[in-house]
């Protein structure tokens, strides 16, 4: 379990805070890591998934999703996910009360609310992607705010935070409820309420580029180190197996997803490489702590070859145009991991009088408890934001000409 949690449940006597410049050092390149993956990965994998009229678009949300993000996290969203109290915190609006001195654990405070924020701002912006090409920049921006308050950071603080109704005794070592099924849920819901694009289904809908699809995942590859092994909070053993299991997962999500294409398409692509690198990586979140070796080659292969029949198969049983597959690949891949997180965990990270029933009940009710709170919260979001800036959805010209040159003024590319 990770010490900052241990710090939050156990008396303080327990934990003599003293400052370790090795946990301090991790955790500075960490954030750097977690914060690369928003607007250079998230940003180029959903550009180059998107059409080239809206990849600047596509790119933006990342961008706005990081800043807004970040205003909304000093401000109040780590005082509710990490203040005192039960069902939300409180306390610490403006960081109220923390000061360079401050610390988390081993880490200064200051330090672990920028690692925080990372989380949050990475989690609007995945949920983004189910939204794009019909979705008003305005509108976008307005519920990326709202939506890390009264959606992300309560569920953080069930899981995290210290609340302890709301927290079922999950194993979530760094997202798998909190950030991916999160984000799927509340992109599959403003999906299903924007509707479709006009020509959903009617045409081809091909990427803009596969170079920038594949290019952006690396990123999130690369930047995913930092968001599992970094949620250690130290420089430890423990860190040290969820950086290497976070890499198996990867590559087995990328051969499992290219198997399902060379089976069935008996084309295996790189997007869909690509995109079965990311299908690992969420598939390993939750267990990322706790999972040995073994684990994670289960975890993320069949992480991989889910999210390939989630997007070719599975996907079209819905009929709702979930543009980039949010919820498909962080949602549907995300729940997988949480119920794989109680099957698969190594022996020395194996609790004492484990019983692997009552953890995947455990599993299961902080999923289901995800699922409609996100739910609920994001419509209700959605509406607002939407009735602030006039209508969520742009109208059918803008659609037809896209969002880059009718909404920013620019084009990817000055040919």
């Amino acid at each position: 379990m990770k010490k900052w949690l241990l710090a939050l449940l156990l008396p303080a006597m327990v934990f003599a805070d003293e400052l370790n410049s090795g946990d301090t050092a991790w955790m500075l390149v960490a954030t750097a890591f977690v914060m690369l993956m928003t607007p250079a990965g998230l940003a180029l994998y959903y550009g180059g998934l998107t059409r080239s009229k809206n990849v600047l678009n596509t790119i933006g949300m990342s961008l706005a999703a990081y800043a807004v993000g970040t205003l909304v996290w000093v401000v109040i969203g780590y005082s509710i996910a990490f203040g005192s109290g039960d069902f939300i915190g409180t306390g610490k609006v403006m960081l109220s009360g923390i000061g360079t001195d401050t610390l988390s654990g081993t880490i200064p405070e200051l330090l672990f609310v920028a690692f925080q924020g990372t989380f949050a701002a990475i989690t609007v912006a995945i949920a983004s992607g189910s939204m794009i090409e019909r979705v008003k920049f305005s509108t976008f921006v307005v519920f990326a705010a709202l939506w890390i308050v009264a959606v992300y950071a309560p569920i953080t603080h069930w899981a995290w935070g210290g609340g302890e109704t709301l927290n079922f005794g999950e194993i979530d070592f760094a997202g798998g409820t909190v950030v991916h099924i999160n984000a799927g849920v509340a992109g599959f819901v403003v999906a299903m309420i924007l509707g479709r694009r006009k020509d959903y289904e009617k045409t081809a809908i091909k990427p803009f580029s596969p170079i920038l699809v594949v290019l952006g995942a690396m990123l999130l590859w690369f930047g995913w180190f930092g968001f599992n092994a970094g949620s250690e909070v130290a420089a430890d053993g423990a860190a040290a197996s969820a950086f290497l299991v976070t890499n198996v997962a990867a590559s087995l999500g990328v051969i499992g997803w290219i198997a399902g294409e060379w089976l069935i398409f008996k084309k295996p692509t790189l997007v869909g490489g690509a995109s079965g690198a990311v299908a690992g990586l969420v598939a390993i979140t939750p267990a990322s702590g706790t999972a040995g070796v073994g684990g994670a080659i289960i975890i993320g292969l069949v992480g991989g070859f889910l999210g390939f029949l989630a997007v070719s198969k599975i996907k079209k049983m819905f009929k709702v145009d979930d543009s980039l597959d949010a919820f498909w690949v962080h949602g549907l891949v995300g729940i997988w991991g949480s119920i794989a997180t109680a099957l698969f965990i190594a022996d020395y990270a194996m609790p004492e009088n484990y019983d692997l029933g009552s953890q995947i009940v455990s599993q299961l009710m902080a999923v289901g408890l995800t699922i409609v709170y996100s739910g609920i919260m994001t419509a209700v979001i959605y509406f607002i934001a939407a009735a602030v800036t006039g209508g969520g959805r742009v109208d059918e010209e803008t659609e037809t000409m896209g969002l880059d040159e009718a909404v920013h003024g620019e084009r990817g590319l000055n040919m």
